[in-house]
């Protein structure tokens, strides 16, 4: 492959999908030089090191996650609108976002962020701004129930914690899901990562989500 036909985040992309097989840390400049076929100087031609090329790679996962919300920009208005039963629309929203995080590259990117969170502070940023950003979304999202009096009337602080409680909820169990997943790519290894995609959905494990965050709705719906 010539040396106009790669670019820094072709190159990126490469070591995401190669740290998805291997991990980041035993993921070498020889494994994404041989994905990209092409020689292992060439790489120095977009990154002076390995090291700016992890930390471009952390920003690009930064960037990728950062698109990604738990409640899509026109679901406040369409619950002004339609009124739908606050069991439902969590329902509705829990499916949508696991599947999100079934789509390529996302998975991968997901992987990569949540395993370097531990050894790297870019990387916790990453996951902590994630968490924020659902959990801010699920208190619009029960601010706006409260408002067409789908729940009861809560003050702020009284929804912030259930938002937290929710949002935790959804993300400790998307978090055992992905890793389920990756875990039954790995040992098909005859199909590759993206294999993930053509599996079905685990829906036993979505169910069981759905059920905790009806637990604690329970709580707030109006009688």
């Amino acid at each position: 492959m010539s040396r106009k036909n790669i670019s820094q985040e072709k190159i990126i992309q490469s070591f995401i999908a190669n740290s998805f097989e291997k991990s980041p840390g035993a993921t070498s400049l020889a494994d994404i030089s041989e994905d990209l076929e092409i020689k292992k100087a060439s790489l120095y031609n977009h990154f002076e090191s390995r090291d700016a090329m992890y930390d471009a790679t952390l920003e690009y996962c930064a960037r990728e996650v950062a698109t990604v919300s738990f409640l899509p920009e026109k679901t406040i208005e369409t619950l002004l609108s339609k009124k739908p039963a606050a069991f439902a629309i969590f329902k509705r929203l829990i499916l949508r976002y696991f599947n999100i995080y079934e789509a390529e590259p996302l998975f991968q990117i997901y992987v990569f962020a949540r395993t370097e969170q531990y050894f790297n502070l870019p990387a916790l940023k990453i996951v902590r701004a994630e968490t924020e950003s659902i959990c801010e979304d699920v208190f619009n999202l029960l601010n706006a129930l409260s408002k067409i009096d789908k729940i009861q009337k809560k003050s702020e602080k009284e929804l912030r914690d259930y938002a937290g409680i929710i949002s935790s909820i959804v993300i400790q169990q998307r978090d055992l899901y992905i890793a389920n997943r990756k875990e039954t790519v790995r040992q098909n290894p005859e199909s590759g990562a993206g294999s993930l995609f053509a599996l079905p959905t685990d829906e036993t494990s979505i169910n069981k989500t759905v059920k905790l965050v009806e637990l604690v709705l329970k709580n707030l719906i109006t009688e």
